[in-house]
């Protein structure tokens, strides 16, 4: 006699298949392109029909319009003397800082010595050091340098110093389970760990070298975006000054985006939520 019986389930095997996260519909950079072309369609449909005024907030068009007639008046070179700037103050900072952060995140008598210090200085605006610079150093290169270099030390230090002082406890007791060295447990564990949080630094100290290279170049510069900035405003050209802002947020970006390269490169063995 047949009997019926339940077909019982079958057995679930691992096919490999993970479900899809969400993806947006469009790239990443098409994405993030999305607000900005917003801003500028609105700006210039808002000066176009006179909601914005024209001498207060040029239609983007004519601040188009007036790079590309800078351009043929030696902007290139105000554009490498700031990359320039930058890039050397910045360098300066950012080793000091990976220097002075590793012994103090290292060594609780550097950070008992140096830490209340730098906290301290690190709350002067800084525009208050200008005056300092201008009389120690007058008004050639060196004082410009200084100055983007303080801005890159702070947050590159703090970075550097939290990193090493928050890796977790249990990589270094594993460490010294295998009896390494004081430099080999800096190399090996401190080091690797304490890399995500040295990046953030990295990164925020160049934004503020940026923002300090805006300062530095107001100070009795000839050439330079920061002299742009000064030269638009001394002229009453809100163009040349907008213009000017547009081009220190793309070499900004394109600075920005080559250290998050690096750190993405350098960081590829993480496993955290960002890269899952």
């Amino acid at each position: 006699m047949a009997r019926d019986t339940l077909a019982a389930p079958a057995p679930a095997h691992d096919t490999g298949v993970r479900p899809k996260l969400f993806r947006p519909p469009l790239p990443r950079a098409a994405l993030g392109l999305l607000l900005p072309v917003l801003a500028l369609l609105a700006a210039e449909l808002g000066v176009r029909t006179g909601a914005i005024p024209a001498n207060l907030l040029p239609a983007p068009s004519d601040i188009g319009a007036t790079i590309a007639e800078l351009a043929h008046q030696g902007l290139a070179g105000h554009a490498l003397a700031s990359t320039a700037r930058v890039a050397i103050g910045f360098a300066g900072g950012a080793l000091l800082a990976i220097v002075l952060g590793a012994a103090v995140g290292l060594n609780r008598t550097a950070e008992a010595l140096l830490d209340p210090t730098f906290q301290a200085l690190r709350a002067i605006p800084s525009l208050a050091w200008v005056p300092l610079l201008l009389l120690w150093l007058g008004i050639d290169e060196a004082p410009k340098l200084v100055l983007i270099g303080i801005g890159a030390f702070f947050p590159v230090y703090m970075g550097v110093a939290s990193g090493i002082r928050d890796v977790d406890r249990k990589l270094i007791d594993a460490a010294r389970l295998y009896r390494l060295s004081r430099p080999a447990l800096a190399r090996r564990v401190l080091l690797p760990a304490a890399l995500p949080a040295i990046f953030t630094g990295l990164r925020n100290g160049l934004s503020l070298a940026w923002m300090f290279m805006v300062a530095a170049e107001l100070i009795a510069a000839s050439q330079g975006l920061g002299y742009l900035l000064s030269d638009g405003r001394e002229t009453s050209r809100a163009d040349i000054v907008l213009a000017a802002i547009v081009l220190l947020a793309v070499l900004g970006k394109a600075s920005d985006s080559l250290m998050q390269r690096l750190e993405t490169r350098l960081l590829a063995w993480r496993d955290s939520y960002a890269t899952s």
